[in-house]
C-alpha cells in the first residue's frame, strides 16, 4: 500500500479531481474528495438532521457514491467519515423502521447489507473515521471498514458512546452487528454488550475495538491517511465470527449465557452469534434480520420503541 501511495503522489490527480468536480454538484450526491496520495474521503452527511442518521435515502446515496468511486482511476485507500461534529452516525432511522411492514423491513435490511458489503469488498483498504456517537447501523458500517481510527473525545472536548445499543430496545442489530463485533474484541464481553445492549465510551473502549485512538478530531485526517499506507484489502466480507474458529466463540458465548439476563433480544444475539459460528457470515446476518422483524413486532420492542420515539 505505502508503496502504491507513493506512486499515486507522482501521479497527476487532474482527471480524478475533473470527474469528481462533474458529480459533486448532483442533487443528493455525498462529497467525494481524493487527495494527492490517491486516498478517497467519502463524506456521510446528515442532510437537514440535527445528525447523521441511516434511513433508506442515506444508504442509497451511499450507494450512489460507491458507484461514483468504483469509476475513479488512481485511488488506493478509502476513508468513510461524517461531516457531524457530534456523531459518526447516531444509528438506524428508528422511525423509519417502525412504519414499515415486515416485507418492507426485511427489503430495507437486504438493501443496508449489500450497499455496506460493497464497502468490505472494495480493492484497497478502508478506515472509518470515528468523531462522536457510533451507535447501532452505525458501529456496523464502521466494521465494514478494515480498520477505525477514532477520537477519544468530540469537538466539544467530551467522551462519546460506541456500541450496538439495539437489545436495549427490544430488537437486535440487523447489519452483522452480532459477528464484528465479537471478532474485534473479547468475544465474550463482546456478545454480552451486544445482548444487553450496553455501548462503550470512547474514554474507555475494549482493545482491538479501535485501531488507532487518538487525542481529539483534529489528529483524525493524519491517522487515519498514516494507518492506511501500511495496509492492502482484505477478503470481501468484514472481519467476524468465523467457523475455523466456532471453539473460541462457542466458550464465549456459553460465558454470555451464563452471565447475562435472558431476554428476548438477547436470545436473538445469542442465536446469530451460535449460526455464525456454525455456518458463517451470510447465514447468521440473515437471522440477525429475521430476528430484528419478529422482534419488532413484540409488545416489549414496541412499548420501548414508542417510549424512545415520543422523546423526538
Amino acid at each position: 500500500m505505502r508503496g502504491a501511495v507513493n506512486r499515486a503522489k507522482q501521479h497527476k490527480n487532474g482527471d480524478i479531481q475533473k470527474d469528481f468536480m462533474a458529480t459533486s454538484t448532483q442533487q443528493n450526491t455525498l462529497k467525494i474528495e481524493v487527495s494527492n496520495a490517491g486516498i478517497a474521503t467519502l463524506w456521510l452527511d446528515s442532510g437537514d438532521r440535527p445528525v447523521v442518521v441511516l434511513d433508506r435515502a442515506l444508504i442509497q446515496r451511499l450507494h450512489t457514491a460507491l458507484d461514483e468511486i468504483d469509476q475513479l482511476d488512481g485511488v488506493f485507500g478509502l476513508v468513510l467519515r461524517s461531516d457531524c461534529e457530534r456523531v459518526f452516525v447516531a444509528g438506524a432511522d428508528l422511525a423509519e423502521i417502525d412504519s414499515l411492514d415486515d416485507p418492507g423491513l426485511h427489503a430495507y435490511l437486504a438493501f443496508g447489507t449489500t450497499v455496506f458489503g460493497r464497502i468490505a469488498s472494495l480493492p484497497f483498504p478502508t478506515v472509518a473515521c470515528i468523531n462522536g456517537a457510533t451507535l447501532g447501523g452505525g458501529l456496523e458500517v464502521a466494521m465494514h471498514c478494515d480498520g477505525l481510527v477514532a477520537s477519544k473525545v468530540t469537538s466539544k472536548g467530551k467522551p462519546y458512546p460506541i456500541g450496538l445499543p439495539e437489545a436495549g430496545l427490544g430488537i437486535c442489530p440487523g447489519w452483522g452487528g452480532s459477528q464484528m463485533l465479537p471478532a474485534r474484541i473479547d468475544p465474550a464481553t463482546a456478545i454480552c454488550a451486544t445482548a444487553t445492549g450496553s455501548p462503550f465510551m470512547s474514554s474507555a473502549v475494549p482493545s482491538g475495538l479501535i485501531d488507532v485512538l487518538v487525542e481529539t478530531p483534529d489528529d483524525l485526517t493524519t491517522a487515519c491517511e498514516t494507518w492506511l499506507e501500511g495496509q492492502s484489502a482484505s477478503s470481501d466480507t468484514p472481519k467476524a465470527i468465523t467457523p475455523q474458529e466456532c471453539d473460541v466463540y462457542s466458550d464465549a458465548l456459553k460465558k454470555a449465557r451464563n452471565e447475562t439476563e435472558r431476554t428476548e433480544a438477547a436470545t436473538s444475539v445469542f442465536l446469530a452469534v451460535e449460526t455464525g459460528t456454525r455456518t458463517g457470515w451470510s447465514a447468521a446476518v440473515a437471522v440477525e434480520q429475521c430476528e430484528l422483524v419478529r422482534l419488532r413486532n413484540t409488545p416489549v420492542a414496541q412499548e420501548k420503541l414508542d417510549a424512545f420515539l415520543s422523546k423526538g
